[in-house]
């Protein structure tokens, strides 16, 4: 709760978590527990739990909230907090969105609603109903038309950054760079806007973005917060560097379907008990581990630096 009074500092590296399972399928809180402590340690600068890499669809709304309670213990005050809070359901959402709040989370991470495809009115009145109900809790918009099917438009966000004090930002995964531009254009820069797509986290930075939500920090949490860490600092060529080393970590992340592959690496360097995914995915297959494994050895150098980023 530290940060939610001034959500301007939920910045950097706000790293996604994979959700562990054990090998029969429960959530995994003592592997959760690790995962967020080699997280801060490693210099993430905040952490996310609930986002498409966090598996929500898969779990209950009583098992998602569980594992808010349980990132809450771990983290304290230490970073911010910025949970995945929704869901294709209003119910769901705003049940979801009000655990975070009662639990100390920072803001809300508020995904477009999947399958139903809304028009843009249809999501304004969805983000404004939550806003409303929520009023002192920041909130942020989660765009990933990849796999929700629709797209929030940059009038949508003008509209409801203008309307509603507590709508602050958004979390952008779309390979459209323009539309980053165009956010922020429309918003002006005291509009937050994370990159949730790995290659266009530095490149947002140019624009004004605040960070990024990088799934890829769960292999290389270091190295992705060193990498923001020293572009603020002006030092462009270093940040440019890890930004390309990073690139056979980014492509290990989609040889199948995120997380499993991530999962698999972080099961074999025994930082979770289980690479288990839910269904409807499953673990690599044989002909996925071979480039996964490939893969790896072109960038794991960068799996290990722990605390880099201190």
């Amino acid at each position: 709760m530290k940060f939610r009074s001034d959500p301007s500092g939920i910045r950097g590296s706000i790293a996604p978590v994979v959700t562990p399972f054990t090998a029969d399928g429960a959530v995994d809180h003592d592997s959760l527990r690790g995962l967020i402590r080699f997280q801060i340690e490693s210099g993430s600068h905040g952490i996310s739990l609930g986002g498409s890499t966090g598996e929500p669809s898969a779990q209950s709304v009583a098992e998602r909230i569980a594992g808010m309670r349980t990132a809450v213990e771990e983290i304290g005050d230490r970073v911010p907090f910025l949970p995945g809070t929704g869901s294709h359901k209003l119910d769901e959402t705003l049940e979801i969105t009000s655990a975070a709040r009662e639990l100390g989370a920072d803001a809300a991470l508020v995904i477009t609603p999947y399958y139903a495809r809304p028009t843009q009115e249809a999501l304004y009145q969805w983000y404004a109903t939550v806003a409303r109900e929520f009023p002192d809790l920041p909130i942020v918009a989660y765009n990933v038309p990849s796999r929700t099917a629709v797209d929030i438009a940059p009038e949508t966000v003008k509209r409801l950054f203008t309307d509603f004090e507590n709508f602050v930002g958004v979390k952008e995964t779309t390979k459209d760079f323009e539309h980053f531009s165009r956010v922020l254009h429309a918003c002006g820069r005291s509009l937050l806007v994370w990159s949730g797509i790995e290659l266009l986290c530095l490149p947002l930075l140019a624009l004004g973005g605040a960070g990024f939500v990088s799934a890829v920090a769960n292999l290389a949490p270091g190295a992705v917060a060193r990498m923001y860490e020293l572009w603020e600092a002006g030092d462009f060529d270093a940040a440019r560097d890890l930004h390309y080393r990073l690139h056979p970590l980014v492509d290990l992340l989609f040889v199948e379907t995120n997380p499993a592959p991530a999962k698999w690496v972080l099961a074999q360097q025994g930082r979770i008990a289980s690479d288990f995914v839910r269904p409807p995915l499953v673990s690599p297959t044989q002909q996925g581990l071979t480039k996964i494994r490939a893969l790896l050895a072109e960038g794991g150098d960068l799996t290990a630096q722990i605390g880099a980023a201190k």
